[in-house]
């Protein structure tokens, strides 16, 4: 008896296994589970929706080497670590989008130290730029601690790269700073629904 509750079991957990989710949807988006980069394999640690002004304008997903509930941890890990976003509105557009992030920057850091950032900031804004940004078009900002530089994806198309580590933790301090741009979206990211 004991050997065939043994067998079931394992059966069990060998098919529980198989059919675990690989990824996830919300607002029409499917959000992997994982991102490969550079031998590595980047876990997503949250997700969720933000909204402005009543229009949901993107999906956002956080993937980790480590996860973590941590957002201070998260923002002093020298690790790799990623952002996707996920366009669902045609309101957005590639100098939105920049405008959007550069007011996150300014939120996360305080404006007294965004200055130290400009050349960054600049070279986000024409990586986003050097082609329009339209609905269903994803952005993957993974943080390469390597070469200390956020490595800037769209539609997965290497666009280009943005040095530093301190402005690595100012880009994900716009989601994560004690001062970050949507608290409900942040609690998402960290896993904290």
């Amino acid at each position: 008896m004991k050997k065939i509750i043994l067998t079931l079991f394992m059966m069990l957990i060998f098919v529980q296994s198989n059919i675990a989710q690989t990824q996830f949807e919300t607002d029409g988006v499917i959000v992997p589970r994982t991102i490969p980069f550079q031998n590595h394999t980047l876990q997503l640690n949250g997700f969720g929706t933000r909204s402005k002004m009543w229009v949901d304008v993107y999906v956002q997903a956080l993937y980790l080497t480590n996860l973590s509930q941590e957002a201070q941890y998260i923002l002093d890990s020298d690790t790799e670590m990623a952002v996707r976003l996920q366009i669902i509105s045609n309101m957005v557009s590639s100098k939105k989008l920049s405008k959007s992030l550069n007011k996150g920057m300014e939120k996360s850091v305080g404006k007294e130290n965004l200055k130290q950032f400009e050349s960054q900031i600049a070279l986000l804004e024409s990586l986003l730029n050097s082609e329009d940004t339209k609905k269903d078009d994803a952005f993957n900002l993974i943080y390469n601690p390597i070469d200390k530089s956020i490595w800037v994806y769209k539609n997965d198309k290497m666009q280009g790269k943005i040095p530093g580590f301190e402005f690595k933790k100012a880009f994900f301090g716009i989601w994560l700073s004690n001062n970050p741009v949507d608290e409900d979206l942040k609690k998402d990211l960290l896993g904290k629904f």
